[in-house]
């Protein structure tokens, strides 16, 4: 079921609804279109993993992995910094450390908080992404899919998305 069936065709004709309705079609269609990237990008990272031999890890671990890069953070901070997109940090977390890729100590200041690193196995992964990522850049540009402007007002689209979306809950609250 896609998120157009969802919505209620706006009403054709004079008023805001008919205005609005291509505008309701376009929304909707970038939604689907953000979910089904991430969900890509999950499958081209498991693709890229299969193709050198690494199986211990999931997609969303190795994300997670490239997203702490060279930071010690808590996952706290995973989730508000916006680094993680799943379903549960302490669980990825947990496996992480137990399979050698990250590790933890708990924070000097406050002992209910662990900061977790990467370990040499971990920033291994995070390099794999790194260079696929770094692969995926010069292929857009060499075949010309995006160019740097392009580029720039898409990113510049989305922060703005960003910022209305993380109003909407401020004014939840």
């Amino acid at each position: 079921m896609s998120m157009h069936s969802q919505m209620t065709p706006p009403t054709q004709g004079t008023g805001q609804g008919g205005a609005n309705a291509g505008f309701v079609t376009g929304y909707l269609d970038a939604l689907a279109l953000v979910e089904r990237l991430h969900r890509l990008l999950l499958d081209v990272i498991k693709d890229e993993f299969e193709r050198v031999g690494v199986i211990e890890i999931n997609s969303v671990q190795a994300l997670l992995l490239f997203n702490v890069g060279d930071n010690e953070v808590t996952a706290g901070e995973l989730k508000t910094r916006g680094y993680y997109q799943g379903s549960n940090v302490s669980y990825n977390l947990k496996k992480l450390v137990e399979m050698g890729y990250m590790h933890h100590q708990r924070c000097e200041v406050d002992r209910r908080s662990v900061r977790v690193k990467l370990t040499e196995k971990g920033r291994m992964i995070c390099k794999l992404v790194k260079d696929l990522f770094e692969g995926h850049s010069e292929g857009l540009m060499q075949k010309a899919v995006l160019d740097m402007d392009e580029l720039d007002r898409i990113n510049t689209a989305l922060r703005r998305v960003e910022r209305y979306w993380t109003d909407q809950i401020r004014y939840i609250y």
